[in-house]
């Protein structure tokens, strides 16, 4: 037998891959004809147009509720099913088999809910009864498990339908519910369970075999069936009235029944009233237990709570307890470097003790009570009189340790002897105080600012004393030879040997003072803000060069630390508080103000000798000013800009002067030949490029550009006084600018671009003094020519000839008079340009200029006259370079 396409696995997932999408599952697939047809007289079926067809049932779960389809599905042109038709099983009302089908293959299934139901519906041909059976039995079972009821079933024999399930066990789904899960579940079925289903709606087991028990104890045929149904009735009669009989007889017995039921029943209501009594009793009892127990909780809960109680006040006395050997170090202890460690122990106590009694720390329900209270006023009275005895000795120990230095004179520097100033000993001393200042913060902040200003203003008598001694002698140590601030003068007697003196020892001298004490300062900065406990960042950061060098820290790495920790976590951020760095700004200018009046009298002294030496002092300052970027060095920064502005301003004076110098040219005779001050700028700016140090380049290049612009100012003011001898004049002075910059304009942008224009400036010049002669010396020739170019804007060249002064007789007499003696005019020329030029230098140049110059113009004239008079004959323009190359 082949087998069923229920079982074709290939089928069913080509039914699923049809419906994807759909989240319904497959629970039987299998192939169908789909027809449309009748039984005719002749007894064969006639069928129209037999299609093939997969009919699938499907469910689909949504929650509670399950849904039941049957799918229609048609093969497509590439053999690939697609859904047709879908119908829903709770609408199915008829299952029918047709019965002039002789094999019971067909059958019709009926909807309630089609449109048009006079239309016959599609009759359904099976393979064999078996494919029949197993998919009418899975609707039927789906119907009755999923939806609750059957559909009406016509023409089907149910015994034929229970005898196959028996031998056909074929697995199908079926819906169940569980309750344990909350929801439907999918369970899996086997035929057979369709079978016990069957069964159960026709006759059970058990009534089978006792059919088959009661007909085999008749022998009768097949054809006396009447005769069988009358002899059942009448013993069915029969038994009926037995029965009637045996209860009649039973009478008896049921009384003795219902007389034991009643007395059970009175024992069983007596039995009752004692449990009920019982039951109260208990129930006292029950009270009284708890009653009992409550009482005995609460005894226990007070006991625990009395435990602790005492504990707790145990505590707080613990905390109010003020120890004597502590109350006798704050009131009345000795500040002396042994006691430190007591003094600062007993701080330590108090700052705990006042924390431990504040609100987050102490329990809200204790800060009210009159003990807390009253011990909280002690430990401020205490607090009071420790942080009084501490800033006063503190003022007068600060005091005490700078008047002890400024006494002794060897820690200043003497005369022949410079002496570097060393602050070692005096931080070693404070640093023993400290902690004890980090105490005195945290239990009172406003008493620092007292203690600072005591500080600063005595530290700052001790600064101001060492740099004015480094200073004087400073200044008394070095030698030099002061330089004339007279660089431009216009006067001869001024030597340029006097500006050769050597004054690098004076940039040295206010490096060394550099060297000395901005470091000092920058540590004296560094060590005053973290000993008087300010809150801003370090003063050099890590790796961080403070003088502008890489080699030289003033002091070892570990003279700004206090070797102490932080008492408060929150101090160690740094740069938080604002009000801190203001604060510290301020003291700041306490502890360093007036050491800047010794600075400026170097930067004075210095200008003194040598004024060009602000070049460097001034690229020295900002050296070190780029390297001071802490928060805490806010007055070193200040300092170094304020030198940085004082050599610049002393620097600009001398600039000013240089040009009220230049300026003074042109008021002297009339000027000829190269002005002085041409030259000697040369010699001013090489010596000034010799002093540029890191960033002064621009102090310089302003220089230079206020130089410049005056000296061409001024030789433009005096070219202006002989306009006759002005072009020559302005030429032979830019030459001269250009020979003696030529080198340095090469590296420097800013003398670069005054070359440049200078350059120009002297191209121009040159043209029009050229022009001038040669204009002198062939003025008929290039009237000629102007008249020509001035008239052909207006007539055409053929009515030229034709006008007046331009006839070719007149071109005649023009040729006749400017160019008989040609090489006589430009001999004449030429001495004419040597007469007026002071500098002998420039002479081949220019007359290489003046040659090519006057062959253009004449080129120019050749072309006009070619043009204009054609049939006239001049000398050639190779003719005249012939001879011009030959003088």
């Amino acid at each position: 037998m082949a087998k069923s396409s229920a079982d074709d696995e290939e089928l069913r997932r080509a039914c699923e891959a049809a419906i994807e999408g759909t989240k319904q599952k497959i629970v039987l697939s299998i192939r169908v004809a789909k027809s449309q047809g009748i039984w005719g007289k002749s007894g064969k079926l006639g069928r129209h147009m037999a299609k093939p067809r997969v009919l699938a049932l499907s469910t689909k779960s949504k929650g509670q509720r399950t849904k039941a389809f049957l799918r229609v599905l048609k093969y497509s042109n590439g053999g690939v099913l697609e859904p047709a038709k879908l119908y829903k099983l709770k609408h199915l009302s008829k299952v029918e088999v047709i019965a002039n089908d002789p094999s019971g293959c067909t059958f019709t299934l009926g909807f309630d809910n089609l449109r048009s139901q006079s239309v016959a519906p599609p009759q359904w041909t099976m393979r064999n009864v078996d494919d029949r059976n197993r998919l009418l039995f899975c609707i039927l079972n789906i119907c009755k498990d999923v939806l609750g009821r059957l559909p009406k079933v016509v023409g089907i024999d149910v015994v034929e339908m229970a005898l196959w399930a028996k031998e056909n066990t074929p697995t199908v789904p079926k819906q169940t519910n569980q309750q344990d899960g909350g929801g439907p579940v999918e369970a899996t079925v086997t035929e057979s369970d369709l079978k016990v289903s069957v069964e159960r709606e026709l006759v059970s087991q058990a009534e089978e075999e006792d059919m088959e028990a009661l007909l085999g104890t008749y022998v009768m045929g097949i054809g006396e069936a009447e005769a069988f149904s009358e002899r059942l009735k009448r013993e069915l009669l029969a038994l009926e009235a037995a029965n009637v009989h045996a209860i009649l007889e039973s009478e008896p017995l049921v009384e003795e029944v219902l007389q034991g039921l009643e007395a059970a029943t009175n024992c069983v209501d007596d039995m009752d009233e004692w449990l009920g009594i019982f039951n109260v009793k208990l129930r006292h009892m029950r009270e009284d237990i708890e009653s009992i127990e409550t009482r005995n909780n609460k005894l226990e809960m007070q006991s625990v709570n009395n435990v602790s109680l005492i504990e707790e006040l145990d505590k707080l006395l613990e905390r109010l307890r003020v120890p004597s050997e502590y109350a006798a170090c704050l009131t009345g202890g000795s500040f002396d470097e042994e006691r430190m460690l007591q003094n600062i122990e007993a701080c330590e106590w108090l700052t705990g003790a006042l924390r431990g009694l504040q609100v987050p720390n102490l329990d809200p329900i204790y800060a009210n009570m009159c003990a807390v209270k009253e011990k909280r006023t002690e430990l401020e009275k205490l607090k009071t009189t420790f942080v009084r005895r501490a800033s006063e000795f503190l003022r007068n120990y600060f005091a005490s340790l700078v008047d002890f230095m400024i006494s002794d004179k060897s820690y200043f520097s003497q005369r022949g002897q410079l002496k570097r100033p060393d602050h070692a000993d005096l931080r070693y001393k404070c640093r023993t105080y400290a902690r004890l200042l980090q105490h005195l913060k945290s239990l009172d902040k406003n008493c620092l600012g007292p203690l600072r200003k005591a500080y600063c203003s005595s530290l700052n008598l001790l600064l101001r004393r060492e740099a004015r001694e480094f200073a004087n002698e400073l200044r008394a140590s070095t030698k030099a030879s002061r330089n004339p601030t007279v660089w431009l003068e216009a006067s001869t007697g001024s030597s340029q040997s006097a500006h050769n003196a050597d004054t690098s020892s004076v940039s040295e001298a206010y490096a060394k003072m550099l060297t000395i004490f901005i470091p000092l300062l920058v540590d004296e900065s560094s060590f005053f803000a973290h000993f008087m406990c300010f809150e801003v960042p370090a003063l050099v950061p890590p790796g961080g060069v403070v003088n502008g060098n890489k080699g030289g820290n003033y002091n070892d790495d570990d003279d700004d630390d206090l070797g102490i920790m932080d008492i408060d976590e929150n101090d160690g951020k740094a740069g938080k508080n604002s009000a801190d760095l203001a604060a510290l700004n301020e003291s700041l200018q306490d502890l360093l103000n007036g050491i800047q009046d010794d600075f400026y009298a170097v930067v004075d002294w210095a200008y003194k000798i040598d004024p060009l030496r602000c070049i460097s002092m001034h690229g020295i300052t900002e050296r070190y000013l780029s390297g001071q970027k802490a928060d805490a060095a806010g007055f070193v920064r200040l300092l170094l800009g304020d030198l940085e502005s004082r050599i610049s301003m002393q620097f600009s004076r001398f600039v000013d002067e240089a040009c009220h110098q230049i300026e003074r040219n042109e008021r002297n005779v009339r000027q000829t030949g190269v002005l002085s001050y041409i030259p000697r700028f040369a010699t001013l700016a090489t010596r000034m490029e010799q002093y540029i140090q890191g960033q002064s380049r621009d102090l310089v290049d302003q220089a230079y550009t206020k130089f410049v612009s005056i000296m061409f100012v001024t030789l433009e003011k005096i070219a202006q006084t002989d306009p006759k001898y002005a072009d020559v004049f302005l030429l032979e002075n830019y030459a001269a600018f250009q020979n003696s910059l030529y080198d340095l304009a090469n590296v420097v942008p800013t003398l670069a671009k005054f070359y440049h224009q200078a350059s120009e400036a002297y191209e121009q010049a040159c043209t029009r003094h050229i022009s001038m002669i040669i204009f002198y010396q062939f003025e008929k020739l290039f009237q000629f020519a102007r008249k020509i170019e001035d008239l052909m804007y207006t007539i055409t060249p053929e009515e030229i000839p034709f006008q007046l002064g331009l006839s070719k007789m007149d071109l005649r007499k023009m040729l006749k008079s400017s160019l008989s003696g040609v090489d006589k005019s430009i001999s004449a020329m030429y001495k004419r340009l040597q007469k007026n030029l002071t500098s002998e230098e420039l002479l081949p140049s220019l007359w290489d200029k003046c040659k090519k110059e006057f062959l253009d113009k004449y080129e120019s004239f050749a072309q006009l006259v070619a043009k204009i008079y054609p049939n006239e004959s001049i000398p050639s323009v190779s003719e005249m370079r012939e001879l011009l190359a030959s003088m």
